[in-house]
């Protein structure tokens, strides 16, 4: 299957703001989200207690830098995203909740020129799935892991498929039963038909054992249910 193009999934976040301004609805096809946003923030401000500089990957409508804020307020917060109807959003909402600066960037983190060893700590939550083949994912977080100063850590929170295939069709198996739950046949179909066509996720012992070879000293599992998970690495 042929999947979507960049300019393609920026289309279809620049028309879905409002729904990912509301953690509720925003993340409502994604498993255990809340857990996974606390598990990653709170991770994030015990490594790295003292932040100056966080980076939000993908930070859509702003959920991920506000719960961030809400544990170590007056971060200099840099908002990256594909979308600029997103980040206009985020902007709005960040803004207020920080007595540090705010920056936006509209690009892809593959192309954006940010400034290596300037980040305390980067958040990347639902958006590094959208990687492609193993070349894109080592150079992305070769990147990741320059942009952080030592010290550093980088927490996702992401879709993941596993690494046997038996026990990847049981975990889709499982989460379409949950969309179904969540709002039934149609909802299922729908979502997991957005996922073929947008999303190639990789395990998540295929991202910390690229973690370790890209350089971070310390890697962490926080959570995993299913075809979701939360995980970090220390620089």
């Amino acid at each position: 299957m042929q999947k979507s193009t960049v300019a393609q999934i920026r289309e279809r976040f620049d028309n879905d703001v409002e729904r990912f301004s509301n953690l509720d609805t925003g993340q409502i096809s994604t498993i255990d989200a809340k857990i996974s946003l606390e598990l990653i923030t709170e991770s994030a401000k015990r490594i790295v207690p003292n932040a100056i500089n966080l980076l939000d990957v993908g930070c859509g409508a702003g959920n991920y830098t506000l719960m961030m804020l809400g544990k170590l307020p007056g971060l200099n917060c840099t908002l990256l995203d594909l979308s600029q109807p997103m980040l206009t959003r985020a902007l709005e909402r960040v803004s207020p909740n920080t007595t540090g600066s705010v920056a936006t960037v509209c690009a892809d983190i593959r192309e954006a020129g940010l400034e290596e060893g300037s980040y305390d700590i980067i958040l990347a939550g639902a958006v590094l799935h959208h990687l492609r083949d193993d070349a894109d994912w080592e150079t992305t977080f070769t990147k990741l892991y320059n942009l952080l100063k030592p010290g550093g850590c980088l927490m996702i929170s992401d879709l993941i498929i596993q690494e046997t295939d038996a026990i990847t069709g049981y975990t889709w198996e499982r989460y379409g039963d949950y969309l179904e739950g969540v709002n039934g046949a149609d909802y299922r179909k729908h979502v997991l038909d957005y996922i073929a066509m947008e999303d190639s996720p990789r395990s998540m012992t295929y991202q910390l054992d690229l973690m370790k070879r890209v350089g971070f000293t310390k890697t962490e599992i926080l959570h995993k249910n299913m075809c979701f998970g939360a995980f970090g690495g220390v620089k």
